[in-house]
């Protein structure tokens, strides 16, 4: 059973609007709203998180213009915008 949210924030995913938790990182609410990738690889192949500590650097996005930010260590502010590499996040 799904969890009541408690404060959310909005943030702008690949031109999506989403409303998220407040306590979460931009990986988190990115998987919370089907994004299946994150980036492609050099060869073109979709990569998402695989980590979640920031070792794998899979899950870079770029935040506020700021580009290969890793989405797991950074938590989702008010009015972010990310960018993924997928060419739509999904």
């Amino acid at each position: 059973m799904a969890q009541p949210m408690g404060e959310t924030v909005t943030i702008t995913a690949d031109g999506r609007r989403l409303e998220v938790a407040a306590d979460v990182t931009v990986a988190a609410a990115l998987l919370d709203a089907d994004a299946l990738a994150f980036r492609t690889s050099v060869r073109g192949e979709p990569r998402a998180p695989l980590c979640g500590m920031g070792i794998c650097y899979e899950c870079r996005v770029t935040i506020d213009g700021v580009p290969h930010r890793r989405a797991c260590l950074v938590p989702v502010a008010d009015g972010m915008t990310v960018v993924t590499g997928t060419g739509g996040g999904r």
